[in-house]
């Protein structure tokens, strides 16, 4: 089974501090080992909410926000990642997308590359890598989603950005009332069972693990609470299968 991990950010994520050294060196040694055995599909980080921007679709019309902002609605229906050249060109695309699912939002947040960790210069050819979150309904919530029209739009629109190399990867949730949601104070751990009404922690990034249960995912997240500090709210949501 493949779940999604999401992790929450903090106080010093906004603040905009980066990790230390240590920390990297930690975090490289725990992904390099779920890469090596297969169990690690997919994983990014995001940056402040000073570097996102939200869209928000309400009867045929968008409004855009730009960070800082502190969260409101943070629970995801599904997540893509984009690779585009400019914020305005992720803009376009989100707009087109919202225009396919009528009501709702979105976000834009560009991933934290190894140069803004201070690891590496920029290359002069960078491309910018943005991770768009569809936040969730109460359609997606229900398990009812998008209807079949907009199934076969969205499918469209996808097929579009595949073909002119934006759309890299594109990953649906499982319902919330499906999810567990992991509280870390001190490394002590409190587990609490979906649904979720809400979530207004932003999202610092995620990873995709391929597992054999929630179980087993759980204390993987033990182990990656223990590399951040002890103290963090993580998000465990089953992906949907392409059969779904």
């Amino acid at each position: 089974m493949r779940f999604m991990v999401m992790h929450k950010n903090d106080k010093h994520t906004e603040a905009g501090e980066l990790p230390g050294p240590e920390l990297i060196a930690r975090m490289g040694a725990y992904v390099g080992e779920h890469a090596q055995n297969g169990t690690l599909i997919d994983g990014a980080g995001l940056g402040r909410s000073a570097t996102r921007t939200r869209l928000t679709f309400a009867r045929g019309e968008s409004t855009v926000k730009h960070g800082p902002y502190a969260g409101v609605h943070e629970l995801v229906s599904a997540i893509l990642l984009l690779k585009v050249k400019s914020r305005e060109e992720a803009i376009a695309w989100a707009e087109r997308y919202g225009k396919v699912i009528g009501d709702g939002e979105v976000e834009l947040g560009p991933l934290n590359e190894p140069w803004d960790l201070g690891m590496m210069p920029k290359p002069e050819d960078a491309p910018l890598r943005v991770l768009m979150l569809h936040k969730a309904d109460q359609a997606s919530e229900s398990g009812q989603g998008l209807s079949p029209r907009q199934k076969a739009d969205l499918t469209k629109l996808k097929n579009e950005m595949s073909k002119a190399g934006v759309l890299e990867s594109s990953t649906g949730l499982q319902p919330s009332a499906q999810g567990k949601r992991l509280h870390f104070v001190d490394h002590k751990l409190q587990v609490v069972d979906g649904p979720f009404s809400e979530s207004k922690e932003l999202i610092g990034g995620f990873v995709v693990l391929e597992m054999p249960s929630m179980e087993a995912v759980i204390q993987e997240c033990i182990r990656y609470a223990e590399i951040l500090g002890g103290t963090l709210e993580i998000d465990i949501r089953p992906i949907v299968a392409e059969a779904d």
